[in-house]
């Protein structure tokens, strides 16, 4: 049923259920594990500062590697993991197109009312946009992030 399954990560903890998802899925079908780490270059961040962008990959990197690595120990045959800039949700669906993606795994915050509209949903953009399946997965309760 799935031979390409795609999880986005940003990597916070909040994805650690997302994560277990593909895992799960893409051990059950025998299918490729992907992942996409995207730097968000409309964050404001100011490129010509040194560094700006290669501080972002390397936060990009270690998600990825932590993703690779959980699907290696769960036995994934096949692990992509790719970096991309731009906005989250375009990045994430022109992966999906470039790379016949058969799902897409991604966690929720569990954002509602008013606070959903004002911060927007990469996860959310993806699902009405997205001709491809995609699953979502609400934050567990113990993969909230703690405040700085």
């Amino acid at each position: 049923m799935y031979s390409t399954v795609l999880i986005p990560t940003d990597g916070s903890k909040g994805t650690d259920g997302a994560i277990d998802h593909a895992i799960d899925v893409a051990t059950t079908y025998d299918a490729a594990l992907h992942t996409l780490y995207v730097v968000d270059t409309d964050i404001g961040v100011d490129a010509s500062i040194a560094g700006t962008f290669d501080a972002l990959e390397d936060v990009g990197r270690d998600a990825i590697d932590e993703v690779v690595s959980r699907g290696e120990a769960a036995g994934v045959d096949q692990i992509e993991g790719a970096i991309a800039q731009g906005k989250p949700h375009r990045a994430i669906l022109e992966y999906v197109d470039e790379h016949d993606v058969d799902l897409v795994v991604m966690g929720t915050h569990g954002r509602t009312g008013l606070n959903r509209y004002l911060i927007g949903s990469v996860t959310e953009r993806v699902v009405r946009l997205s001709d491809t399946p995609v699953l979502t997965v609400p934050m567990r309760p113990d993969d909230a992030e703690e405040p700085s």
